[in-house]
């Protein structure tokens, strides 16, 4: 697949599947390079699907002159989109910085957005986020990726999953591997994320929103979800109460895609 010069820098990106345009953007990762089956499962069997890598992580560029924003990055996903000439697609966002990065789009180009969806996600940062966010930098950049990788993991998945899936987790090849080597894009990433506030603004869109609740969520969950969808009109919500901030776990999944298709067969 191609990368392209997009706002100032070279972007990576995929389509895979057939069907309605749809784009799902994650957290500090992606779903390119073989990472499809991360993707929720049958997605790719009913929609055209559109992921991409972030600034700085695998094969796209970045600028380090230009201050990293969530608005940065959706002027990224907006100037891809028309550049494949495509509007009126369905937005996934999911595990942080993808839903907000989807709020921006749906803010500045309805035209783009057929609905959206949102989950562990925020519409302003609080300190509790903010300092976890701040945390898991520093120990990258102190005890280097493998620490960070654990903490994190450990503060995302249920402590079951966990407990089973350990080794999987963790390692050179597991979760949050893109940002191995990478510290300077993952501090530029959670910049981002801490500057992220539309809060004023979110009363104005217009697209079909659905925001997925994770009450388990030790990161994000129910006190940054809900108000995303109070302050959305008419937007719908559903708690999942026993996810944790990433869904996992074969009846995880299946309650997160029964959700997701429900929305999107309806929009």
């Amino acid at each position: 697949m191609p990368a392209i010069r997009v706002n100032d820098h070279d972007m990576y990106y995929e389509i895979h599947g057939d069907g309605d345009p749809l784009v799902c953007v994650g957290g500090w990762g992606t779903y390119c390079h073989g990472r499809t089956g991360n993707l929720s499962r049958g997605l790719t069997d009913n929609y055209r699907v559109l992921i991409i890598d972030y600034r700085g992580i695998g094969e796209s560029t970045d600028d380090i002159s230009v201050e990293p924003t969530m608005e940065l990055h959706a002027n990224d996903v907006i100037g891809l989109l028309d550049h494949l000439e495509w509007s009126n697609v369905h937005f996934v966002g999911l595990v942080g910085m993808g839903a907000c990065i989807s709020q921006h789009v749906a803010l500045k180009r309805p035209d783009l957005v057929r609905s959206m969806v949102n989950m562990g996600c925020w519409m302003e940062m609080d300190p509790f986020l903010q300092d976890q966010l701040e945390l898991f930098l520093t120990m990258h950049r102190d005890g280097g990726f493998l620490e960070f990788q654990r903490f994190c993991s450990m503060m995302s998945f249920l402590p079951d999953y966990y407990n089973t899936n350990r080794e999987r987790l963790l390692g050179a090849e597991g979760v949050w591997c893109e940002l191995n080597g990478r510290y300077a894009a993952h501090e530029r990433l959670v910049k981002a994320c801490i500057s992220h506030d539309v809060v004023s603004q979110m009363s104005a869109v217009s697209a079909p929103t659905l925001v997925i609740h994770a009450g388990q969520d030790y990161v994000t969950g129910p006190r940054t979800t809900l108000p995303i969808e109070h302050a959305i009109p008419g937007a719908e919500g559903f708690l999942m109460e026993d996810a944790g901030h990433i869904v996992a776990g074969k009846a995880q999944k299946i309650a997160f895609c029964n959700a997701l298709f429900g929305f999107l067969e309806k929009h």
